[in-house]
């Protein structure tokens, strides 16, 4: 038999893609879970993984002083003209004086310098470019554990990135005598990365006199810091409270950063509104860091969004909507303390092995449970209550219709994975 082929002789030449050795990048820790879940036909799932605010409901919720805000700025027909490379000036303006009050030596006598960022992901970035660029070869120390970004964000600058002891698995809370070992044997220089208030993921934050002790050794040491400024107003509702840290670091000398975001305590999340902003100790720092941090802006995105920044600039300028705002701050803080009290009800009623005194003890956001890997598993797959592997649970998706399904899902695993 013979065959007869036909060749298109039309056809292009198959070439091998210059990528194809390339293989697949691993799926982000949170996302990726985050995917999983949505694929979940389970009619019973819970989402505890990504840190957005939710409603009683479970439903994410958009604040009134942001509709406000957002009413405004569409009736009042403004352009979509580029902003300057720092971004908008009623935002650069306003947003330090959230985080170290109306009356800050540092603002008044101009030794504050800010620039809009895109959220605080980019805040850090700019952070971690302006250092690099600057020929600042130390090592960045980040808190173990701490949000999954910030050793990429500074590996990804050339940085060389360690840890200092923050978390104690054993009681559950801070581990403050290893951290203050571990700063005071920072060498002179290094760069330390500190939560200001509801630390990810652990939800541990210091005290005042614990604050005071750190902040004495990286005077001593001679630390440069970076306040990673998230959750100001969500933790414990109190704009003033939550900012404590970085206005006793500013009444000591101490010159910082802080990467500020938005997207929590204004529900922002897809907007990435954020300012990065320095504390100098004269004025002429102050412009020299800013000239830097714009050379880095203008080669990495150009300039800023604006929306989001007019929404901000909006409630932080407005006293109307600057009140809706810090009451709807309360509302959230209220709502997440309660769920920590009714988590920690349900976990004892159901007589869950272990103490769950933390879940009330610990602040902020997320939960940092102390379940072993093997129960959180036993808990996804059969319960389909989804959260990271390092038990880190995200407090906001709790409500009051599913704490007692959760506290059930975490008693039957620990039952059924004691020992491992």
């Amino acid at each position: 038999l013979q065959f007869l082929y036909l060749i298109d002789l039309h056809a292009p030449p198959t070439i091998m893609s210059r990528f194809a050795d390339v293989t697949p990048a691993p799926a982000d820790a949170v996302f990726g879970i985050v995917a999983d879940f949505k694929a979940d036909p389970s009619p019973n799932k819970v989402n505890l993984v990504v840190g957005a605010y939710r409603d009683e409901n479970g439903k994410p919720w958009l604040l009134p002083s942001v509709s406000e805000a957002e009413h405004r700025i569409a009736h009042a027909k403004l352009d979509k003209e580029y902003l300057p490379i720092d971004g908008l000036p009623e935002l650069r303006e306003a947003a330090p004086k959230v985080v170290l009050g109306q009356d800050s030596p540092a603002i008044k006598e101009g030794r504050v310098m800010a620039i809009q960022s895109l959220s605080g992901t980019g805040a850090l970035c700019l952070v971690g470019r302006l250092y690099e660029k600057l020929g600042m070869k130390s090592t960045v120390y980040i808190s173990d554990p701490t949000w999954a970004n910030h050793r990429g964000i500074f590996q990804s600058c050339g940085f060389d990135v360690k840890t200092y002891r923050y978390w104690n698995q054993e009681k559950r809370n801070l581990n403050f005598e290893g951290m203050v070992a571990d700063f005071e044997a920072m060498p002179e220089g290094s760069i330390a990365i500190l939560h200001q208030c509801a630390h990810n993921p652990t939800g541990v934050d210091m005290t005042e006199d614990e604050w005071k002790k750190i902040a004495a050794i990286i005077k001593a040491r001679k630390l440069v810091t970076v306040f990673d400024n998230a959750y100001q107003g969500y933790c414990s509702g109190d704009l003033d409270a939550d900012a404590w840290a970085a206005r006793y670091f500013e009444s000591e000398g101490i010159e910082f950063a802080v990467t500020i975001s938005y997207s929590k305590n204004l529900g922002l999340y897809g907007e990435r509104a954020g300012c990065l902003m320095y504390v100098c100790n004269d004025v002429q720092s102050a412009k020299s860091l800013l000239s830097h941090v714009k050379t880095q802006a203008r080669v990495l995105y150009s300039n800023p969004p604006k929306h989001g920044a007019r929404i901000v600039a909006s409630i932080l300028n407005d006293p109307e909507l600057y009140a809706m705002w810090k009451a709807e701050m309360k509302l959230m803080s209220a709502r997440i303390a309660e769920m920590r009290v009714l988590l920690r009800e349900e976990l004892e009623k159901a007589g869950t092995p272990g103490s769950w005194n933390h879940i009330t003890d610990q602040k902020g956001m997320f939960s940092y449970t102390g379940v072993s890997k093997a129960a959180v598993a036993h808990i996804v797959e059969n319960a389909k209550v989804y959260m990271l592997p390092s038990g880190r649970i995200s407090m906001a998706g709790v409500t009051k219709h599913n704490v007692a399904y959760i506290a059930k899902a975490f008693c039957d695993a620990l039952k059924a994975t004691e020992g491992q």
